[in-house]
């Protein structure tokens, strides 16, 4: 209920019961809190270092379907981006220059160093998007269960985006009961 509604029925209720006001107190402050808050972002941000930053973003539009977020793009001096944000679900990854920070491209390292896992609703259409845009699968789509608890079953690929970073996307299919589970080396 909004401040300003909680507000008019407090008033009507404490013209019959003086001590309506302070049981309505509190819930009238939580809800005025709540509007004059500011809403709370991702708390981890991967940044992403691209040798072509504007390519990079392209590519991850076009394969992987991120959305842009165009009030965080930071443009130099010369017309180059340096630094984009992108977000995907409720997830955002900024990407940027290589060397900002000290980070580097899997493309110059000629290796890579991570991964980012991202949750799609609908991995086998993920997958043939990806495909299309001639994104380099390197593992197909698979299922699989893996979990600390609660176990889970996963739908899953990865690909490469066009300078080497290594991408998993999964789709949860369920959670696996107990019966279904395998043990650990160390489990009985």
């Amino acid at each position: 209920m909004k401040p300003v509604d909680l507000v008019r029925k407090l008033r009507r209720e404490a013209a019959f019961e003086p001590a309506a006001l302070d049981r309505g107190k509190a819930v009238l402050m939580a809800a005025i809190r709540q509007e004059v808050e500011p809403t709370r972002g991702p708390t981890i941000v991967p940044q992403v270092p691209y040798e072509d930053v504007s390519a990079a973003l392209s590519f991850l539009e076009r394969a992987f379907g991120f959305r842009e977020i165009p009030t965080a793009r930071l443009v130099s001096a010369g017309g180059g981006i340096d630094h984009a944000m992108l977000e995907f679900g409720g997830g955002v990854i900024g990407i940027g220059p290589q060397g900002h920070h000290g980070t580097i491209s899997p493309k110059s390292g000629g290796i890579e160093s991570q991964y980012i896992s991202v949750y799609v609703d609908d991995v086998d259409a993920h997958y043939q998007r990806a495909v299309a845009a001639g994104a380099p699968i390197a593992n197909g789509l698979r299922d699989y269960v893996w979990g600390d608890r609660p176990y889970e079953a996963h739908r899953t690929y990865e690909a490469l985006d066009l300078e080497g970073h290594r991408w998993r996307f999964h789709q949860l299919l369920r959670e696996v009961p107990q019966s279904e589970r395998r043990s650990r080396p160390g489990e009985d």
